[in-house]
């Protein structure tokens, strides 16, 4: 029984930080344009996870992106600058975008 407890913490404490960026992603309105395994407005956490797979500082590169946004990666359509985002919530999101937004 305190097996089947261990496992069931365990999990929970793995999957909290999903969540929490999911939910970080909605407030700063990225599922507005983008979605974890379809084009929208902009490509799906999956394609930019795969952009960027093996590359060095991805995530920061990415949490770059995020903070001054930017054109022509994508596409036409710009995305707007996430100026207001702090550094440390500009990597959380591209650590879990990278992860496929899962």
């Amino acid at each position: 029984m305190k097996f089947i407890f261990a496992v069931a913490a365990v999990a929970a404490l793995t999957s909290a930080p999903a969540f929490a960026n999911l939910d970080m992603a909605k407030k700063n309105n990225c599922m507005a344009c983008h979605a974890a395994d379809k084009k929208m407005v902009g490509p799906s956490y999956s394609d930019v996870a795969k952009k960027y797979a093996g590359q060095k500082d991805a995530a920061a590169t990415l949490a770059k992106s995020i903070k001054a946004g930017g054109s022509g990666k994508w596409g036409p359509v710009p995305m707007p600058a996430q100026a207001a985002l702090s550094d440390a919530d500009a990597l959380t999101l591209a650590t879990w975008i990278l992860a496929g937004g899962k």
